[in-house]
């Protein structure tokens, strides 16, 4: 209690009554276990639809070997994960990279270089499909 409300309170002129009228007890004790912290529910609906029809990809960029664990869950829950690692230092990547080839050896998954230090691990009932064209003679673009 402030030291204006206390002398109102002495006076008499408020009541000096507890504190607590002010707290929301359902606010202050925060989400319930179940809940996200996301402020656009179409967000949460399509999450649940997601996870619902296992159509979930996760995308990290990890800051250092201590986001591993995060990859690790993700992909032992059957979740492809996208792993960048351009913004990691170089002796930081080498360790996430073996992690990585690990985890999928482990669990009969594959981890195939998308990019320069970016990499896509994919549990074992996925298949990665090229999206290069095939080269075949006599194909769509011969013009002869």
């Amino acid at each position: 209690m402030g030291s204006v409300r206390k002398a109102s309170a002495w006076l008499g002129l408020v009541d000096d009554s507890d504190d607590e009228r002010y707290y929301d007890d359902d606010y202050a004790e925060g989400p319930e276990p179940g809940d996200s912290w996301v402020t656009d529910p179409r967000v949460r609906v399509a999450d649940q639809a997601a996870q619902d029809q296992g159509t979930r990809i996760a995308t990290v960029t990890p800051d250092g070997f201590r986001d591993a664990r995060g990859i690790g869950e993700m992909f032992r829950e059957g979740v492809p994960v996208i792993v960048n690692l351009t913004t990691m230092e170089s002796a930081d990547a080498k360790r996430v990279v073996d992690f990585a080839a690990g985890l999928t050896f482990g669990l009969h998954g594959s981890i195939e270089r998308v990019a320069n230090r970016v990499f896509l691990l994919t549990p074992a009932d996925y298949q990665i499909v090229s999206g290069e064209p095939s080269r075949r003679p006599g194909g769509f673009f011969n013009q002869s």
